[in-house]
């Protein structure tokens, strides 16, 4: 009888130890298996991240084959005149030679540098329309009027006119400058060869590009917007800029100045207004920024936070030092949409050759860049003329 009570009721104690010792043990193959999972995963892990470096690494590689061995090789070239290393250089994503007789193409880092000097100038590159070209010149095709409409029904159709087309080139045109140096200058290590080259490159072309958009005549340069032909503009016709004039001779219509400024913004086409900007250079804008409304309100309103331009009557002015000045007949205000009126085009590539030889002991630098505009929608912009 004892011993069948202690088999049916035995020490809760020990089965409760029992138990535990059965819990515990079931934890811990868990808690193993659960790591075992985790350091598998960890390994697949650690390994896609280096299938996924080993992918990522080609153009990592093909940046620094294509920049690094041309930006070294470059600065060699400007330093020593050891042209060896881009002579034989090719940039294989491009499939194009460093080397040629023109020259060598600039670093990235100096065109790049030239090239944002020329984006940021007070010049009409910022307004106009901007196009790439690898040819020596860019065609446009202008429509000359509106295309004919009609309204019409199933039974009922509206034969309507086309459209005039014409097509207007646009040569590209060299532009050079020639920075020197001399060769103690270059020698020294702590000179940062690159970057004095493309602040003076970008300084002279960034000058010769401002002017020759305003009053270039077009002969181995960009035709500026005040070479074209201009006529009354209720009397333009193709190829002629319309002007609105002041109504004094050399100066602003006394009795009412402002007058001529609405004259001239609505003498464009509605269509142009709205992407509209003044032009033209400091000693007029300083003239028009005096003038009030009739309640004593200037027109002229400064912007509001930096990088911002200043407004007239609504509209953005961009300050350009190569509008003339006010005298008798002329042009000294333009006013349009000067993306649709004015067409730049260039070559994006920038060459420099290395010349020790014309100006002993200094070294010249001649850098070349091809670019060119021209007028591409006459009626797109107005101007006025002080007559």
């Amino acid at each position: 009888m004892t011993e069948a009570k202690a088999a049916d009721g035995g020490d809760p104690s020990a089965d409760l130890k029992g138990a535990m010792m059965g819990f515990v043990g079931e934890l811990r193959g868990f808690r193993e298996d659960i790591q075992t999972k985790l350091q598998a995963q960890e390994e697949r892990m650690n390994m896609l991240d280096r299938k996924t470096a080993i992918r990522g690494r080609a153009p990592l590689s093909t940046t620094a084959e294509t920049e690094i061995p041309h930006q070294k090789a470059f600065n060699a070239y400007l330093r020593s005149g050891d042209d060896d290393g881009l002579r034989g250089l090719v940039i294989e994503e491009k499939g194009l030679t460093v080397a040629s007789d023109g020259g060598f193409l600039a670093a990235p880092r100096v065109a790049e540098a030239v090239q944002s000097v020329l984006r940021s100038g007070a010049s009409l590159r910022k307004l106009a329309n901007v196009v790439a070209v690898e040819s020596s010149a860019y065609e446009v095709l202008v429509d000359k009027g509106d295309m004919g409409a009609g309204w019409s029904t199933e039974a009922d159709s509206t034969e309507t006119a086309t459209g005039g087309i014409e097509r207007i080139s646009i040569p590209v045109h060299e532009l050079s400058a020639m920075p020197k140096a001399s060769q103690r200058l270059l020698d020294d290590a702590a000179f940062d060869v690159e970057a004095w080259l493309a602040e003076r490159i970008a300084d002279k072309f960034a000058r010769s590009e401002a002017a020759a958009f305003v009053i270039g005549d077009g002969v181995a340069k960009p035709r500026g917007i005040l070479s074209y032909p201009v006529a009354a503009n209720d009397a333009a016709a193709d190829g002629q800029i319309g002007i609105v004039t002041s109504g004094a001779l050399g100066d602003f219509n006394p009795e009412a100045p402002a007058d001529a400024l609405i004259d001239l913004i609505y003498a464009l086409g509605a269509e142009y207004r709205s992407n509209a900007s003044f032009v033209m250079n400091s000693k007029t804008a300083a003239r028009i920024r005096k003038m009030k409304d009739a309640d004593g309100r200037f027109l002229w309103t400064d912007a509001l936070s930096a990088g911002q331009a200043p407004q007239l009557l609504g509209y953005p002015v961009m300050i350009s030092e190569d509008m003339p000045d006010i005298e008798m007949e002329s042009l000294s205000i333009a006013f349009g949409d000067f993306r649709a009126a004015y067409t730049i085009v260039e070559r994006p590539d920038l060459r420099v050759l290395r010349d020790p030889f014309s100006a002993k002991p200094h070294v010249l630098f001649y850098a070349t860049k091809r670019v060119g505009g021209g007028v591409t929608d006459f009626r797109a912009v107005k101007l006025l003329q002080f007559a």
